[in-house]
């Protein structure tokens, strides 16, 4: 239970470390760093061996990498207009659509009813309603979603942690010269360099360890049901680092959301 909460705090904090690295790297640039650290971590542990993959290994492990670098990047440009809390529920749509899609029990089909009925909530048309800053936060979700399929069938050609760390070491090879645009057109300062790189450690190394530590201890069923927090903690980091406050409206489409979850889950 300490890990899978220090996995998501830690998971959450990154990305509000990361956001105050905007007004100097913007998003793409904290993306950027964060796909540096991330690969360096994972190849570390994976080790994988590219010239060993045949074209039916490398051809899923090329998508991944795709998703993993759009997924963080819709992510942090939501979080960048709408806030933590918000951008991490609309993602928080991905694994929750994946673990409904394939069931045919009413109460499933009720929890995606109460998942829909929270998202319109959340995104309940109004003036000041940032439908451009949501748009990214729903694209990370489809994200999310291909990242478990695209995950899961990684692990069933690939041995080990290798398909993975693959991926990674391609994603941030595609972000090596976004990067050094940014680094040309923003030039980075020492504070917003520490606070992406904090942001890369925060978000991928500790949450990738510790979430494979605790696979090993508890049930798959067990791990997804407290991802539920999630959203919950995304929104007390938000507001504690960054002063970011949501309304009741929006704590009711969140619960919403992670109540749609957290029932499916435990009722399997």
């Amino acid at each position: 239970m300490a890990a899978m909460f220090g996995s998501g705090l830690s998971n959450q904090a990154g990305a509000a470390v990361g956001s105050l690295a905007f007004p100097v790297l913007g998003p793409l640039g904290v993306v950027a760093v964060r796909q540096y650290v991330a690969a360096l971590v994972l190849v570390a542990v994976g080790r994988p061996r590219p010239r060993d993959f045949t074209w039916r290994q490398w051809w899923p492990v090329l998508l991944l990498a795709v998703v993993f670098g759009t997924m963080n990047l819709t992510l942090y440009t939501a979080i960048d207009r709408v806030g933590l809390g918000l951008a991490v529920t609309l993602e928080f749509l991905g694994p929750l659509t994946v673990a409904l899609a394939a069931s045919r029990r009413r109460l499933d089909a009720g929890c995606a009813l109460l998942a829909a009925a929270g998202v319109v909530v959340l995104m309940r048309p109004r003036p000041s309603a940032d439908y451009a800053g949501m748009a990214p936060g729903l694209v990370a979700a489809g994200c999310w979603a291909a990242y478990i399929l695209l995950n899961r069938e990684v692990g069933h050609r690939i041995p080990g942690a290798q398909g993975p760390a693959a991926a990674a070491g391609v994603s941030a090879l595609v972000f090596l010269p976004v990067g050094a645009v940014v680094a040309v057109r923003h030039p980075p300062t020492a504070g917003a360099l520490l606070c992406a790189v904090v942001a890369g450690a925060l978000s991928s190394a500790v949450p990738y360890l510790a979430d494979l530590l605790t696979l090993r201890k508890v049930p798959a069923q067990t791990f997804g049901l407290f991802m539920s927090v999630n959203p919950v903690l995304a929104a007390a980091v938000g507001w504690v680092v960054l002063g970011q406050s949501l309304g009741a409206p929006e704590w009711a489409g969140m619960g919403a959301v992670v109540a749609a979850n957290a029932v499916s889950l435990a009722s399997r």
